[in-house]
């Protein structure tokens, strides 16, 4: 009977060896651990636009040494900028780097006396995404190097070009002894500035223009992007979250670990992950390719936007992406936020990302010419500033405002940088009816004819 048992049960269990050993075999589901991974990832729905790196990197603005102590500054978005980066700079190449101090040169009489022109990049770029826009070549002293400014030029009296990268320390400069530049391609840099608003330079080193500027003021249909919408982008597990509201109004989702708080009405977000990995160790590089990754992956970009280098404090953590409406960048409006995207990555991983759920139609409804002001009414502006003292720029610039549920307005303004990184509008443009008393159709005529010539 003992035995009997014994065999009984032996076929049992070689019978349920056979059966996990056929179900290990083929998977069947239920079974097994129920772990998720980051390839467990259901793609939400597409929203805007992917964007590379490449395309958020470029000088906000470029100035023209005419001679003379005569200057004119060219903004992104316009034909003769787009023709001077995109034809004659971004295909040259730049190699055979020697570093100098920063006075190695006296470039106060450069700007008077010789003609060429300045790349400006606001906070400076690292070399390592400044090899997105130009080709470089340098040692590793160079390519550690965080550039501000790129000064090409001819020297007064000889056939010499050279040109000079600056370091956004204000301590060096690198000058590249083998860049592929003759004197005709200054030469054409100038042509194209020769008939544009002449512009004159503060004593800290401002431009302003000596005649009002021609802006636009314009009205764009709009569109919000829902917040479900964001919160299946960005949760690991939308089903796992829960909403409630704050005792302001906003609208809150969690999952206990992340957060996303949508406010301004739905229009705008900011996002947290606190979890993520925390490290003093941040490349600055590495972290702008990952933030493009994850916009490109969560909202998408709303129009054209470009890098900017956050403070030096921020030590390589936060990213800022501007956005431009055509030719200009869009200022903050307070209440009203909107303009940028910020994020704050740690080892590439983001941790903290907040933007607009704006997306702007194609096309304006409406557009009315604007003049900024210029000459003596813009440096009286300027002077009477109270924050006069911490300013670092001054650039033609948009605020935008809803006219309704369904339109959002941009209105030029001149606006200023401050020391700490903050930009405040300066000065209104004049009224829709303004006309300045100078000549405008015989400069756009000028401007015309250097086109045809460059053509």
């Amino acid at each position: 009977m003992k035995e009997r048992i014994k065999t009984t049960a032996l076929i049992m269990l070689v019978a349920l060896s056979l059966l996990q050993s056929y179900l290990l075999a083929y998977s069947m589901p239920g079974l097994g651990a129920t772990i998720r991974s980051d390839q467990d990832y259901v793609n939400a729905e597409p929203m805007g636009p992917a964007a590379s790196v490449e395309s958020v990197i470029f000088p906000e603005e470029l100035i023209i040494h005419l001679g003379e102590n005569k200057h004119t500054v060219i903004y992104p978005g316009t034909q003769f900028y787009e023709m001077i980066l995109n034809q004659r700079i971004q295909g040259r190449e730049f190699k055979g780097f020697q570093r100098s101090p920063v006075n190695v040169l006296d470039w106060e009489e450069v700007r008077k006396e010789d003609i060429g022109i300045e790349l400006r990049f606001d906070n400076g770029i690292p070399v390592e995404l400044l090899q997105k826009l130009l080709k470089l070549e340098g040692d590793l002293l160079f390519l550690n190097e965080t550039i501000d400014r790129i000064w090409i030029f001819k020297t007064s009296g000889t056939e010499e070009v050279r040109t000079f990268f600056f370091s956004a320390d204000g301590q060096m400069v690198y000058e590249s002894v083998r860049a592929d530049l003759t004197v005709r391609d200054v030469q054409d840099y100038v042509g194209f500035g020769q008939f544009q608003p002449a512009y004159t330079m503060t004593t800290d080193g401002l431009y302003i223009p000596d005649e009002p500027i021609q802006s636009t003021d314009m009205v764009f249909p709009y569109e919000v992007y829902s917040p479900d919408l964001m919160q299946r982008s960005l949760f690991f597990d939308p089903s796992t979250t829960r909403a409630f509201e704050d005792r302001s109004g906003s609208q809150i989702f969690t999952d206990g670990k992340m957060g996303l708080q949508v406010e301004q009405n739905g229009m705008w977000i900011s996002y947290t992950d606190p979890a993520a990995p925390q490290s003093m160790e941040n490349l600055l590089s590495d972290n702008v390719y990952a933030s493009v990754d994850f916009v490109n992956q969560h909202g998408g970009w709303d129009g054209v936007h470009r890098f900017v280098n956050p403070m030096p404090e921020g030590a390589g953590t936060h990213i800022r992406f501007k956005q431009y409406v055509e030719q200009y960048p869009v200022i903050e409006t307070p209440p009203f936020r909107y303009g940028y995207m910020r994020l704050r990555v740690q080892q590439g991983v983001v941790t903290e990302y907040a933007r607009s759920l704006i997306t702007l139609g194609a096309q304006s409804e409406s557009r009315t010419v604007r003049y900024l002001p210029g000459g003596e009414a813009l440096k009286e502006s300027l002077l009477a500033y109270p924050r006069r003292g911490e300013v670092t720029a001054m650039f033609p610039a948009l605020q935008a405002a809803p006219v309704d549920e369904k339109l959002l307005r941009f209105s030029p303004v001149w606006a200023v940088r401050l020391l700490d990184g903050t930009e405040e509008k300066l000065m209104d443009a004049y009224p829709g009816s303004y006309e300045p008393s100078r000549q405008n159709g015989q400069a756009d005529s000028a401007s015309g004819e250097a086109l045809e010539a460059s053509r």
